[in-house]
């Protein structure tokens, strides 16, 4: 079900304040960036927008449409070379002083373990960005319809696909 066209839902901005930093935190990780971040929080609350989801289960629900969402950007390759380009040429940032990831994780290395995680069944990869997102096993098990006690097993899983994914694409990345 969803808002008849031309309707905003009354609950929007509410929700819109409330989760907006989460959304952003969930798709930042999966893509690395905040600009391309902010786009996908941007689609994620126009579909709530247009949803029938109620107030008290948008946490859940749009912390899962992030992680879909800024996958699919991941898995499609939308804007990759221009993030790609942009970063090289040191274009868009904001801070002069690298950030400690930049100190500790080379690009070359964050672009393999995004590649890889683009790999992984979705429900897996999924689970793996919203527990390392920080959110609970309760939230995400909620998001994703899981039991509570099997979020650890689902991510434990995830994380040992997303190792064999790095390591049997070690050289071709």
């Amino acid at each position: 079900m969803t808002t008849p066209p031309g309707a905003v839902r009354s609950d929007l901005e509410q929700v819109f304040r409330r989760d907006y930093p989460r959304v952003l935190a969930v798709a930042a990780r999966v893509l690395g960036s905040r600009d391309d971040a902010d786009d996908v929080a941007q689609e994620v609350f126009l579909a709530f927008g247009r949803s029938a989801v109620p107030a008290g289960e948008a946490p859940g629900w749009l912390a899962v449409a992030a992680a879909h969402t800024a996958l699919n950007h991941l898995r499609s390759g939308r804007r990759r070379a221009a993030r790609e380009k942009a970063v090289a040429d040191g274009v868009g940032r904001r801070d002069p002083a690298p950030d400690v990831a930049e100190a500790v994780v080379t690009r070359d290395e964050r672009r393999r373990v995004r590649a890889a995680l683009a790999r992984l069944p979705r429900k897996q990869a999924v689970a793996l960005v919203l527990r390392h997102s920080g959110l609970s096993y309760a939230d995400v098990a909620a998001a994703l319809d899981l039991s509570p006690g099997s979020v650890g097993t689902t991510v434990r899983r995830a994380e040992s696909a997303l190792r064999k994914e790095l390591s049997n694409h070690a050289f071709t990345d």
